[in-house]
């Protein structure tokens, strides 16, 4: 029997440092500003890819099969490639994320990611990340910082193209975080589309194009504490215009809400330099400094009664010899 093309990839999760929020263009998710994104080495997606002399294309996501949107998303960015390529060829996939429970964990962008850089080596194509990344957007928009790694700038549209390009390597900043997984039921998607029937909406978006600046300045500068601040403000922002939306949809969980006032105790009484981030779920992003990770993480715990899973800054996908299949 001849051999098939197969690849597997991995790709780690992001968190929103300064966050996307609605879709100007759904089918193209394209968003209405830049983003900025860090990789989280503890959290991953691996994904495996065949193709060859399958009767139909077959997705499975964690053990489960892929319908509706889900799926079509995924279909999205394997017929882009596919038509780069120029085959018509159906496949089998199977991603697998290394954590199964919490929702704003930044998983559909690891997921994407490495699922767009294994079709892409599995077909034998040789593309440049940047230009990938505009392919695993297709899929999710984070998916395309996820794919670049490191602290990465995700661009709406500059020159007409919407892509996203590494902003430092993980290791130029001293950056620790802990993750406390909280699940949700909401659909990120849902989120995105209240966003933008806030009345608040067209403030955040012009708050966020400063901010941008800001974010980008303390990553230059390898400033920790701006950082944690900016994202900390930036996550206030983005869940207050989905709360007042049309459909008042509030993400936060009681988990949510205890963590957060732990984390401002450890602040303001402790005066240990530590910060939130929510991206669009109830689970919580702490950043801080490696000297303090440990003690933050004991406090959480105890005082919260959350599980804790800490990590350093990840860096770009990348294929693996090992498959899920």
């Amino acid at each position: 029997m001849p051999v098939m093309p197969k690849a597997t990839a991995i790709a780690h999760t992001i968190q929103g440092l300064i966050k996307y929020h609605g879709l100007k263009d759904k089918k193209r998710r394209l968003p209405f500003h830049d983003s900025i994104s860090v990789c989280v080495e503890a959290l991953t997606t691996t994904a495996t890819i065949e193709y060859g002399n399958y009767s139909q294309d077959t997705i499975d996501i964690n053990g489960n099969p892929a319908t509706g949107e889900e799926a079509d998303r995924i279909l999205a960015v394997t017929t882009a490639l596919k038509n780069i390529a120029k085959t018509k060829d159906h496949f089998r996939l199977s991603t697998v994320n290394n954590v199964k429970q919490g929702k704003g964990l930044g998983f559909s962008a690891s997921a994407f990611a490495a699922t767009a850089l294994a079709s892409c080596t599995a077909l034998g194509l040789n593309m440049k990340r940047e230009r990938l990344s505009e392919i695993a957007r297709l899929g999710a928009g984070s998916a395309s910082r996820s794919l670049v790694g490191g602290f990465a700038i995700w661009y709406a549209n500059r020159n007409g193209r919407s892509f996203a390009r590494q902003l430092a390597s993980p290791d130029k900043l001293k950056l620790a975080m802990a993750i406390v997984p909280v699940p949700s039921p909401v659909k990120t998607d849902m989120a995105h589309r209240e966003s933008v029937t806030s009345p608040f909406f067209e403030s955040r978006v012009k708050a966020t194009k400063t901010n941008l600046k800001k974010m980008q300045n303390a990553i230059r500068k390898r400033d920790v504490d701006e950082v944690g601040e900016l994202a900390e403000a930036d996550s206030l922002s983005l869940h207050a215009v989905t709360m007042t939306g049309t459909g008042r949809l509030f993400l936060m969980a009681p988990q949510t809400i205890s963590v957060i006032k732990r984390i401002e105790s450890l602040r303001e009484t402790d005066h240990i330099p530590v910060w939130y981030s929510l991206d669009t779920g109830p689970s919580v992003y702490i950043n801080t400094h490696p000297e303090f990770v440990d003690q933050v993480c004991a406090e959480v715990r105890s005082s919260a009664n959350v599980g804790v899973i800490t990590s350093g800054v990840g860096g770009p996908a990348r294929t693996l010899e090992e498959h899920l299949f």
